[in-house]
């Protein structure tokens, strides 16, 4: 599936990000353990496929960050911004987007298992790159023992999912110069699992 297509599924259920059944507590506690391991101190934050939710916002303010999102979709960007307007937001596939400075932390919740499996070991290096000395990466993948990827219409429009398995991950984090703070099956039995990384400091 192409980056088009998941721009245009996106682009049709962004409003399921906003309405009453959504919980709005969804990774909220793993995000204020992400930030538990930074010092204190000013920088920029970026939300890769931020989407129109803006629920994790406040928690990064709370910690002095400045607060940045790119999304491929249009849709879920003009809700963001409606939403909060503070936040640099940038439209986007986050493959081929220049980052636009070094980060303190970045959040990948429910986003990266959306890039094509080939690209998605590259684009981990990018953002762990771009971490700052100290600076933390939290991120969702599938839990599975093995690299693997499906298309899934549970939501309606066919949705492409990806993942590098739990070693493959765990390889690219050590290729990067980062150190695993935390992994967890968060909603288990799903098989999705949480990730947080530190970069050296």
């Amino acid at each position: 599936m192409e980056h088009a297509s998941i721009a245009s599924a996106y682009d049709t259920l962004a409003e399921r990000w906003t309405d009453a059944a959504f919980d709005p507590g969804n990774g909220l506690r793993l995000h204020a353990q992400a930030l538990s391991f930074l010092e204190d101190g000013e920088g920029w934050a970026l939300g890769v496929g931020c989407g129109c939710n803006t629920r994790f916002n406040p928690l990064l303010r709370a910690r002095g960050l400045r607060l940045e999102g790119v999304d491929i979709s249009e849709r879920m960007l003009a809700l963001a911004r409606a939403a909060d307007p503070d936040v640099l937001l940038h439209h986007g596939d986050v493959c081929a987007w220049q980052l636009s400075h070094t980060y303190r932390f970045i959040s990948a919740w429910d986003s990266i298992w959306h890039v094509r499996l080939a690209q998605q070991r590259p684009l981990m290096l990018k953002l762990m790159r771009a971490l700052e000395p100290g600076g933390v990466f939290i991120f969702s993948a599938g839990g599975l023992d093995a690299p693997g990827e499906h298309v899934d219409a549970a939501m309606g429009p066919e949705v492409y999912y990806a993942t590098l398995g739990i070693p493959g991950l765990l390889d690219v984090v050590a290729e990067a110069g980062c150190m695993v703070r935390h992994l967890e099956f968060d909603q288990h039995p799903d098989q999705h699992l949480c990730v947080i990384v530190q970069r050296a400091g």
